[in-house]
């Protein structure tokens, strides 16, 4: 099993010109290991170099999600979020109540997305699933 490049080395790799803030927000980003917003992105990346403005990440994540390098995600709650686009395939649960996201992988649902897509004449390429659920109060 090979470690996954980071987010910097696939930036350096196409060739994207990058600033020491932008490293910074990249370094962010591989660390993230939840979907942080523009805002929580900011935030990070402030704390280890207050120069970092609003501005500059909201150019760094379109920068980067127009390079393929990141993904980004909407939760239905009007924040665009951001994740690496190569980290391992997964889906996610919404919580409704709280805004948590809980990452899943089931062969079962993976398995019935295949069949359908044969099913209905397809070769699937790709796909994402959202559950949005409050938890059970039994």
């Amino acid at each position: 099993m090979h470690k996954r490049e980071t987010i910097l080395t696939r930036c350096e790799q196409q060739g994207l010109r990058l600033t020491e803030q932008r490293r910074v927000i990249a370094g962010v980003l591989d660390g993230a290991r939840d979907h942080p917003d523009v805002e929580e992105l900011h935030a990070r990346a402030n704390a280890a170099d207050p120069r970092i403005s609003l501005a500059t990440v909201y150019r760094t994540v379109k920068l980067f999600e127009e390079a393929g390098i990141l993904e980004k995600v909407d939760f239905g709650d009007g924040r665009a979020r951001y994740e690496d686009a190569e980290r391992d395939h997964h889906d996610h649960l919404i919580d409704l109540e709280t805004g948590k996201v809980i990452e899943f992988v089931d062969p079962e649902i993976e398995q019935l997305q295949e069949r359908i897509a044969r099913k209905l004449g397809y070769d699937l390429k790709g796909h994402k699933l959202e559950l949005y659920g409050v938890r059970r109060k039994d």
